[in-house]
This record gives structure tokens, C-alpha cells and sequence, in this order.
């Protein structure tokens, strides 16, 4: 599903030192919401203030859907080395998961999606 909307996956550091993945069509909005604490039933409203550590965006929502999900069922560990943008230890974790298959291809999520860090 393509439209002329971009979609924003991002990756949050709460001040209790846990990490908060989201997506959303408003990354200005949806910061701002998380730090005034707008749903006290969220995640991030006991954990604030947040703080944005790395952001993509994408033109389909589905695709930004998808990486939101892969993201979150990531280790701690690989989490921090995308925030870092740390490609070689990015690949050792991966390898370690996938031991005896062939580690997952990011082809479709990087190759066609910006990324920003701090």
C-alpha cells in the first residue's frame, strides 16, 4: 500500500534505561506526545522523559509495520548496535541467532529507507 504519506520507525531511550520502539505518521507530534505523557496507560508515561535515538522512515505503511515489529524482537544488544550504526556488530548478532541458516536479509528496510542518529 503506497501513498504520499512517510511513515517513521523509531527507537526511543526512556530515562529508566529501557528502549521504546514505535511508528507513526507525525515523528514531531508523536515525540512530543510520548514526553508530555498524553496516555498515562503507555509505556514511555512512568519512563519519561524520552529521548528520540534513531529514526527511519518510509513511504508504505506496511513496510514500516514490518520493521517495527522485526525491531522489537530484537536483543537488547542489536538494538544498541543499529542505534549506533555499528554494521559489524550488527552482523555478529545476527549470525549468533542464525547459527545454522543464513542470517536475515535487511535488503528492502535499508536499502530503501533514511536513517538518522544522533
Amino acid at each position: 500500500m503506497k501513498s504520499g504519506f512517510q511513515f517513521f520507525v523509531y527507537i526511543l531511550l526512556c530515562s529508566d534505561g529501557s528502549y521504546y520502539i514505535g511508528v507513526t505518521n507525525d515523528i514531531e507530534r508523536r515525540i512530543m506526545e510520548h514526553n508530555e505523557g498524553v496516555d498515562s496507560s503507555s509505556f514511555t508515561y512512568p519512563r519519561r522523559p524520552i529521548e528520540l535515538k534513531f529514526l527511519e522512515y518510509y513511504d508504505d505503511v506496511i513496510k514500516a509495520i514490518e520493521r517495527e515489529k522485526q525491531l522489537k524482537g530484537w536483543s537488547r544488544k542489536k538494538k544498541e548496535a543499529l542505534i549506533e550504526q555499528n554494521i559489524p556488530a550488527l552482523k555478529d548478532l545476527s549470525k549468533k541467532i542464525w547459527s545454522n541458516s543464513s542470517p536475515p536479509v535487511f535488503g528492502p528496510y535499508v536499502s530503501k529507507c533514511r536513517c538518522q542518529t544522533e
